[in-house]
């Protein structure tokens, strides 16, 4: 089978990496910004509360996370959105693009256990389902999720017992790698589907994604897989694929210009991109942390502050993640 094909089964099958909920920090394989600190889902709130006290944004309208892990990132939104204006909980429409089951559950567990009965949340299986006149969409950490092929000297990777294989590449991969420059890595598969999708479903959007990558191609492979903490490079000669299939995570650098050009290419226009620091910084994250220094202890305050340094500091998520905000 095709790589793309072997990943997807990999991480979406029937016993796939995201089959069940995963733990995420310590306990987990991985860190993310929104198991770092609930000031990130703040400061996304905050600029999704200044485009609805402009107008740029429906009071009625859809706030949607798509891959949303167990909610937290969906919740400390809601409850900066509260915060800033209390009658928002009761105009606004909150969803969850999921599709496994058992991670759907988890979700709806932990948003009870936040909110009791005050929040109602929506599941949709897939960005397809989505029929609304306006939503403010987020993710975090979607699109390295994503399916790739693997391009190298105009061949691409098959995979036949777990042992990766190549074979010549199609003449669309070919044309497409020479546009974008790229003789060797991860060609993402679904970028397109997924941008007309949400096009064709959502009247008005305002699109917000933050993952690790950059706007370029390296002409090198960054697919690797995450195991406790611990990174295998998926061509390292100690990992063993068919121990890992299924058990581990698997990921790579995302090409941010794949991305802008499979939403643009449906009609989106792309406003911001940038990196995580100035995204965060822009949204008010300062003033968000100056507030809560306000209201609490002086050591609780050092104890968020030093959480916060991890999403802005350059050498640790504030560079290497970048944020993209795309519009219809």
């Amino acid at each position: 089978m095709l790589f793309s094909e072997y990943m997807d089964e990999w991480l979406y099958g029937k016993d796939g990496y995201y089959k069940n909920f995963k733990a995420i920090g310590k306990a987990g394989d991985f860190y993310t910004a929104v198991s770092t600190s609930s000031f990130f889902g703040a400061s996304i709130a905050n600029y999704f509360y200044g485009l609805l006290k402009d107008g740029k944004a429906d009071r009625d309208g859809w706030l949607i996370e798509i891959g949303a892990h167990q909610g937290y990132l969906l919740c400390d939104m809601i409850q900066w959105l509260y915060t800033c204006d209390p009658s928002l909980a009761k105009t606004l429409n909150f969803a969850i693009v999921e599709r496994q089951p058992e991670v759907q559950k988890a979700q709806l567990a932990y948003i009870k256990e936040r909110f009791g009965d005050d929040i109602t949340i929506t599941h949709f299986d897939d960005i397809s389902e989505v029929e609304v006149d306006y939503a403010f969409v987020v993710s975090n950490e979607i699109f390295d999720a994503f399916p790739c092929q693997l391009l190298k000297d105009k061949q691409i990777a098959t995979v036949t017992e777990h042992k990766i294989q190549w074979q010549d590449a199609p003449e669309d991969m070919l044309e497409w790698s020479k546009k974008h420059h790229l003789n060797q890595g991860e060609i993402a598969v679904g970028y397109e589907k997924f941008a007309q999708d949400i096009y064709n479903g959502i009247g008005k959007c305002d699109f917000v994604s933050f993952d690790y990558g950059e706007k370029y191609v390296r002409n090198d492979f960054s697919i690797r897989v995450y195991r406790s903490h611990q990174t295998y490079p998926l061509f390292d000669e100690e990992l063993i694929l068919s121990d890992s299939f299924g058990a581990d995570d698997i990921t790579y650098d995302v090409n941010f210009e794949h991305i802008a050009e499979a939403f643009e290419g449906v009609g989106f226009k792309q406003l911001h991109y940038e990196t995580q620091a100035r995204a965060l910084i822009r949204f008010g994250l300062i003033d968000i942390l100056d507030s809560f220094a306000k209201q609490t202890t002086k050591s609780r305050y050092l104890h968020e502050a030093d959480k916060i340094k991890t999403l802005i500091a350059p050498t640790m998520m504030g560079d290497r993640f970048k944020m993209i905000h795309l519009v219809k």
